[in-house]
């Protein structure tokens, strides 16, 4: 017989309406509540690192605030993610707005003592720049992982005004620190303009795959996933979704936005074909809630973080059984 308790699920709509009550992510209980969880999902309210367009360090909440609407059970997984393993809410990490060496040292500590516990993550942006410190506590727990980048830009570029840490450099930072697994590196969704072509040869010694948003119009969501399972294997996988993957259209807040992008529908489902792969963390960054229109940016942020949720909570609940 199982000791493992059952999982606390999120507030009962049908006796508390969801506008009503605290904004957890899918109204969820907050960690500090259940005292363990076998997913975190965390908040960086952090955009120190933007180049173009801040507001990001307001995206986690927004996400939150989005994700009432979020129900129980996912007919496109077939699958009831709070009831197969807890999730959590874990409130946000206080990195300092001013020090983006400091807040990348807290980012990094945080995400380690969590990940301590035996919880997968899913945090809430804040820039991209927190993808390098995630990496680190992700690589110290499970060695070199398989990444699977979505997002309009590369983010593999050396240095903006001299700086190594900002939300275009973590993926360049990870490959030197020895955090991923080279073999098994993709981005989808790249599209718009670059500084010149050397950035796509870069990105490629580097160890890249690239996914255009044309190629996953041209050839279709199923065999995208399908070529993206292919390449991650068995490997522990991190996944990193800029909102911005998104067409403008999707997700109007953002702070760098490019035409051309994804749905959110192609979004949902490539994320929906990696089933079967071992997810071990991922984050959801760049909603700006400020140039966001009618909530779209972050319900598609919140419904991206439930299918991560989702993918996470059946490996769980399959590793148990």
């Amino acid at each position: 017989m199982s000791s493992t308790p059952e999982p606390r699920g999120p507030i009962d709509s049908s006796r508390v309406p969801r506008y009503a009550g605290p904004a957890t992510f899918a109204r969820l209980p907050r960690l500090d509540e259940v005292g363990r969880a076998d997913i975190a999902v965390v908040g960086v309210p952090f955009d120190a690192g933007v180049s173009y367009r801040p507001g990001a360090r307001f995206g986690g909440n927004a996400v939150r605030e989005a994700s009432r609407l979020l129900r129980p059970y996912n007919p496109a997984q077939d699958a009831a993610p709070f009831a197969l393993a807890q999730v959590a809410d874990a409130g946000d990490v206080a990195a300092n707005p001013f020090d983006i060496d400091e807040a990348v040292d807290t980012v990094e500590a945080a995400a380690r003592d969590l990940l301590a516990t035996g919880a997968r993550l899913v945090t809430l942006g804040g820039d991209h720049t927190i993808a390098l410190p995630l990496l680190r506590a992700v690589a110290d727990r499970h060695g070199p992982v398989a990444l699977l980048h979505f997002d309009a830009h590369l983010d593999t570029w050396d240095t903006y005004f001299g700086a190594e840490y900002t939300h275009g450099t973590p993926f360049r930072r990870a490959v030197e620190e020895g955090l991923l697994d080279t073999s098994a590196l993709s981005h989808v969704g790249i599209r718009g303009p670059l500084y010149g072509k050397q950035d796509l040869t870069d990105d490629q010694k580097l160890g890249f795959g690239i996914v255009t948003s044309a190629d996953v119009m041209r050839r279709g969501v199923d065999e995208v996933a399908q070529q993206l399972r292919e390449r991650i294997g068995d490997r522990p996988l991190y996944v990193s979704i800029d909102i911005d993957v998104l067409d403008p259209a999707h997700a109007p807040g953002t702070g760098t936005p490019e035409a051309g992008g994804l749905t959110s529908r192609e979004l949902l489902e490539i994320l929906r074909g990696l089933a079967g792969c071992h997810l071990v963390s991922a984050d959801v960054v760049e909603v700006a809630p400020a140039y966001d229109h009618a909530e779209i940016t972050a319900v598609a942020a919140s419904h991206t973080a439930y299918e991560l949720t989702t993918l996470m909570a059946r490996q769980i609940a399959q590793g148990r059984s």
